[in-house]
C-alpha cells in the first residue's frame, strides 16, 4: 500500500478532535452509552461531527475546518450543548480530563466497528488501556514538504503542550504523582514517539514504503507518534494533549498551536535538525511527570528553563501573530491559568484534597464541561 497524495488545505486552517468521558450519574464510574448517545445525537445537525471511539464509554467530537480561534469555540460550543442535552435525556454525563480517575479497564467493551476489533485482536489488553482521552488539533499546510518541516519545528514544543494541557493526575484510583499520565499509555505502543526525521514528502514516501513492506503498517492510521502528517485532509495533526476539562481551554489550546505555526512558518526561527531530538524524550517525561514545573532543555543552546517560563516567553513572541490571527483572546486564557491554577491536573489535585472522593471529583468535571456552576 502506497502513501496517500497531499490533500490541498488552507495554509493555518484548523480542525480539533476531543475524546470525552461517558459516565453515569449513580458513582460517576464510566459508562458503556456511546451507541445511545450517537442514536440520540443523530436529530441534531452539527457544524462538525461525533463519533464512536475504541471503547463504548468514549465518544470523540470534531469541529469542521476553521479559521480561528473563535470559530473552533463557536463549533464547540454548539456541539458541547447539543451533547449535554442529550446526555441529560439519558441521565448520563460527559467530562474532559485525559483519563477517569477510577475506572477499570478490564471491564470496558471494544466498540463494533473493523478498525476497533483489527487494533483489539493486535493489542490485546492495551486497546482497553487505551480507554484515555486526547485532543488533536489538525493545521493546514499549503504542501507536504512544508507539513513535514512545521512538524519537526513544532515538535520543540511538545514538552509546553503537554504541561498546558496535562489533565490525568489519577489512574485506577491512585494518585499517579504525573500531570499526565495518560501519554504513559500511548507510549506502551510500538510505533509511538516521534516521527523520522525528513523534511522532503518524497523521502517520507519512500519511509513508508519500507514499513509498509514489513507489514506492520497499512496506513497513517498504524503510527502514533505525537504529530504526524495527516495526508488527506493536507494537515499535520498534534496529537500529546489531554482532553481539557473545558472547550475553553481547548480552543485556547489550539489557538496557541496555531499562533505558533504562523510564526514558525513565517519567521523561521531556527532551522529544524535532528539533533533537535536529542533531548527530546527527557524534556516530555519532565512535562509528563512535573507539568508547568517540569525542566525544558533547549536543543539549540544545552539551556535548562522552567517549562513555565518557557512559556510565558513564548506568549511574549507570539503576540503580533495572535493579533493576525484574531487569536488573543486564546493567549490570554492560557496566561490566566499560568497566572491561576496553572493546569487542570492541578485543579483536579485540588478538589480530591478538598474533598477525598474521586467520584466527586468526576462530578465536578461533568459540570465545568457542561459549562454549569458547580
Amino acid at each position: 500500500m502506497s502513501l496517500e497524495a497531499f490533500a490541498d488545505s488552507r495554509s493555518l486552517s484548523l480542525g480539533v478532535e476531543l475524546e470525552l468521558q461517558i459516565v453515569n450519574h449513580h458513582d460517576y464510574d464510566l459508562s458503556e452509552s456511546s451507541k445511545d448517545l450517537l442514536r440520540l445525537l443523530e436529530r441534531h445537525k452539527l457544524p462538525g461531527k461525533v463519533t464512536p471511539e475504541i471503547t463504548e464509554a468514549m465518544i470523540e467530537i470534531c469541529t469542521g475546518v476553521c479559521s480561528s480561534h473563535a470559530e473552533v469555540l463557536a463549533q464547540l460550543r454548539e456541539t458541547r450543548d447539543a451533547l449535554v442535552g442529550c446526555a441529560d435525556q439519558l441521565n448520563i454525563g460527559l467530562c474532559g480530563g485525559g483519563t477517569h480517575p477510577f475506572q477499570d479497564w478490564s471491564q470496558r467493551r471494544i466498540f463494533d466497528r473493523p478498525r476497533f476489533l483489527e487494533v483489539s485482536a493486535l493489542y490485546g489488553y492495551l486497546s482497553k488501556q487505551f480507554t484515555i482521552f486526547g485532543q488533536h488539533v489538525h493545521i493546514g499546510c499549503p504542501g507536504p514538504d512544508q507539513a513535514l518541516v512545521l512538524l519537526h519545528g513544532l515538535s520543540r514544543f511538545i514538552p509546553h503542550l503537554i504541561a498546558l494541557s496535562a489533565s490525568s493526575p489519577f489512574v485506577q484510583g491512585t494518585d499517579t504523582s504525573f500531570h499526565s499520565a495518560r501519554l504513559n499509555s500511548v507510549f506502551a505502543f510500538p510505533l509511538s514517539g516521534r516521527a523520522p526525521f525528513v523534511t522532503r514528502w518524497d523521502d517520507f514516501g519512500v519511509y513508508f514504503d519500507k514499513m509498509a513492506r514489513t507489514g506492520v503498517v497499512k496506513s497513517m492510521k498504524d503510527f502514533y507518534w505525537d504529530i504526524r502528517p495527516k495526508p488527506e485532509y493536507g494537515t499535520i495533526e498534534v496529537r500529546v494533549l489531554d482532553t481539557p476539562l473545558t472547550i475553553e481551554k481547548a480552543a485556547a489550546l489550539a489557538g496557541y498551536i496555531q499562533c505558533l505555526a504562523r510564526w514558525l512558518r513565517i519567521e523561521r526561527p531556527f532551522e529544524p535538525a535532528e539533533d533537535d531530538y536529542l533531548p527530546y524524550t527527557f524534556n516530555r517525561f519532565q512535562a509528563c511527570r512535573f507539568g508547568l514545573d517540569g525542566n525544558f532543555v533547549d536543543p539549540s543552546t544545552g539551556e535548562h528553563r522552567r517549562l513555565r517560563d518557557d512559556i510565558e516567553a513564548s506568549l511574549q513572541t507570539l503576540e503580533i501573530h495572535a493579533m493576525e490571527l484574531g487569536a488573543e483572546e486564546a493567549l490570554r486564557f492560557i496566561r490566566a491559568e499560568l497566572a491561576g491554577s496553572g493546569n487542570d491536573a492541578s485543579w483536579l489535585r485540588e478538589v480530591q484534597a478538598r474533598e477525598n472522593l474521586l467520584p466527586e471529583v468526576v462530578r465536578q468535571q461533568c459540570l465545568r464541561w457542561a459549562g454549569r456552576p458547580i
